[in-house]
């Protein structure tokens, strides 16, 4: 409940302190004194936007608190997703600078006006004259039979709507990518399989190149290699070899002349021994020089597809190319893998849509009991508010597509006369019928929702007599389960109230301006007050028997 109001230098007020009871709370005053003053300050605690045109010392900041006792209304998981300290004594602060700049508190920690309006709508439900055009509001209308609904089938629909629209979302999503791969298939495939049928291997580019050079030039190496085996070893004795085996023998029978000449004569065996080797490798890389012009084109051949290869693909090695053929064989199965995926994720959206299906149904069949019950219960309250032969039905029927509201439309049927035709209640109904319409629907609705303060904004317009006795003593009923306050013109509603505050203007002469002051009113002041509003000001001696009367 709303316990105490602070407000300092918003619009007329200079400054108030409004202490508030439990139970039904009563505000009168003379038009314009200042009574829509209080609910737009009470407005920017939950979250509405403002600006520096409410200062009325535009010098100054504007500041409005308030307290709430929020005990019992389970809002601590609130307070912990947002991160702010929880405590039954809520402290809700507003500040408008000079600077037009505003600043939000949630129990003295920064917040901002999302949260102010996630907790505003689960601690004060402000209902004005002008809310019951909200009657025609589809949201407004959901959240009426939602509220009298089963809760957990509401919580399963919307719970399955996401998970439906969320594999809609990845369906899509991988369709689109599927498409994009499919419209550049062909080529990639042509891509891979040009790659693949050349069966690259690493290092095989340098090894062709050499066999090419050799192949070119393989008849002067084979003659070369056979002029210089037959200069180290040959036939007619003047070869390298020979006589080095000369010069050896030469030496070998004077090694024990010189002890030198033994190690030269070493020397010169190695040396032989080193030539001859040469020789022998000379003459098996002549013999592995097999020239063929077969080979020598396939070579050729070979090389000019990876050139070319290479070329297309702006790379420079065959390993770039290998890497290339594997990316694109990825790429390939990845495509294949996708319509696996897209396939099981169709599997998946059908279950899915199957059971948003049943529980949309269940929803719909959830509504029209609690339509039912919204009925049962309006009707009644109308009847006591003056409309005994009006009629009200709540139609919910089925659309074939599905939203996370469901797949209802929700239609209020209405007619004041017995016999006339039903019809849409925001076209056939008057202003004040829509004013007693939304009282009744308030007033069951609150019987069902944890709410701890609703405040009526003059919503008794356009009601007189016995049906402003009707109204207030529905208002007391609803103040047995919650904080019921009543901006009213009415003094019957007046008279019903455990609490009655006014609100006046008076000119202060230290600001030297016209400023509105709130005070509540002690039983004799409530009299007078009520006698006032039943005749004039002074009140004559019949509205103050009357006033007492009603105040008894």
């Amino acid at each position: 409940m709303l316990s105490s109001l602070h407000i300092e230098n918003y619009a007329l007020i200079h400054r108030a302190d409004i202490q508030f009871q439990n139970g039904f709370v009563a505000i009168t005053g003379e038009t314009g004194a200042g009574k829509s003053i209080m609910l737009g300050a009470l407005g920017l605690l939950l979250g509405q936007r403002a600006d520096a045109s409410v200062l009325a010392d535009k010098q100054k900041k504007c500041v409005v608190e308030a307290h709430f006792d929020i005990s019992g209304l389970q809002l601590e998981d609130l307070f912990a997703e947002a991160d702010v300290d929880f405590d039954d004594r809520l402290i809700i602060r507003r500040e408008i600078l000079p600077s037009a700049k505003s600043r939000a508190f949630v129990n003295d920690t920064p917040v901002q006006l999302p949260f102010l309006r996630q907790l505003g709508s689960h601690i004060l439900d402000i209902h004005s004259q002008h809310q019951t055009l909200t009657i025609a509001d589809s949201t407004f209308r959901f959240s009426l039979l939602d509220t009298l609904s089963d809760k957990p089938v509401i919580d399963d629909y919307r719970a399955a709507f996401k998970h439906y629209s969320d594999l809609k979302r990845q369906l899509e999503s991988l369709t689109t990518e599927d498409a994009a791969i499919r419209r550049e298939m062909d080529y990639l495939q042509f891509q891979f399989d040009e790659l693949a049928a050349a069966r690259l291997v690493e290092g095989e580019q340098a090894s062709l190149e050499t066999q090419s050079t050799i192949l070119s030039h393989a008849e002067s190496l084979i003659e070369g290699l056979s002029s210089a085996a037959a200069t180290i070893d040959g036939d007619s004795g003047t070869e390298a070899l020979a006589l080095l085996r000369s010069a050896h023998s030469a030496l070998s029978h004077m090694v024990s002349f010189h002890p030198q000449v033994d190690d030269l004569a070493k020397r010169l065996e190695s040396s032989i021994i080193e030539l001859d080797d040469i020789h022998s490798e000379i003459l098996n890389v002549a013999d592995g020089i097999n020239f063929s012009p077969e080979l020598h084109q396939q070579v050729d051949d070979r090389l000019a597809l990876i050139y070319r290869l290479e070329k297309k693909h702006s790379v420079d090695t065959v390993e770039q190319l290998i890497a290339i053929r594997d990316e694109l064989d990825a790429r390939l199965q990845s495509a294949a893998s996708l319509d696996d995926r897209i396939h099981q994720l169709m599997e998946q959206v059908d279950v899915a849509y199957a059971r948003l299906q049943t529980l949309a149904d269940a929803l719909t069949e959830s509504r029209r009991r609690a339509a039912d019950v919204l009925v049962q219960s309006v009707l009644p309250t109308l009847s006591d508010l003056g409309m005994p032969e009006s009629r009200f039905e709540v139609h919910v029927s089925q659309l074939p597509t599905y939203t996370a509201s469901g797949n209802n439309s929700v239609n209020f049927l209405f007619n004041a006369n017995r016999g006339g035709e039903l019809s849409d209640i925001a076209k056939i109904a008057s202003g004040g019928e829509l004013s007693r319409i939304m009282l009744a629907i308030k007033s069951v609705l609150t019987s069902c929702r944890l709410l701890p303060t609703i405040i009526f904004d003059e919503i008794d317009t356009g009601v007189s007599g016995d049906i402003s006795v009707a109204v207030g003593q529905i208002m007391r009923r609803m103040a047995t389960r919650m904080q019921v306050i009543s901006i009213t013109h009415l003094p019957q509603i007046a008279a019903m109230a455990d609490q009655h505050l006014k609100v006046y203007k008076q000119v202060d002469s230290d600001l030297d301006r016209t400023v509105s002051l709130v005070r509540p009113l002690s039983r004799d002041e409530r009299i007078v007050e009520v006698a006032t509003m039943l005749s004039s000001d002074p009140p004559t001696q019949a509205a103050l028997a009357t006033a007492s009367e009603l105040m008894q």
